[in-house]
């Protein structure tokens, strides 16, 4: 038995196989290669270099607008200060002091006062 545990079924088909490899290894010969030539620079098209510079300049020309938008959007004068709340319902806050019935004492001059 095999390492694959296919039992016989699995080496006959294993067989044939390594026989033709081994076969077409043989058919092989020096002459039938071709010679070894070194790797060479690839030339670009100008097609490339011109698609390149254009996407360049146009991402140039997008930064430059963002920059020339955002700059000058600012307002030419200051804002104006903001304005209260207009009430909706009745007005709701301090309860003004109710004028009592009493009438008011005398008024005491206070010892910081000058006299006449």
């Amino acid at each position: 038995m095999n390492d694959s545990g296919t039992g016989t079924a699995g080496t006959r088909v294993e067989e044939r196989l390594r026989a033709a490899l081994a076969a077409r290894a043989e058919s092989v010969h020096p002459a039938d290669l071709r010679p070894l030539t070194p790797p060479s620079r690839t030339v670009r098209s100008t097609g490339v270099l011109l698609r390149r510079a254009a996407v360049g300049v146009l991402a140039l020309a997008a930064v430059a607008a963002l920059v020339f938008f955002t700059v000058r959007g600012g307002p030419d004068r200051p804002a104006e200060p903001a304005r209260p709340p207009r009430p909706s319902g009745p007005a709701v806050g301090t309860p003004s002091p109710v004028p009592s019935s009493a009438t008011p004492s005398a008024a005491r001059p206070s010892p910081s006062a000058s006299r006449p």
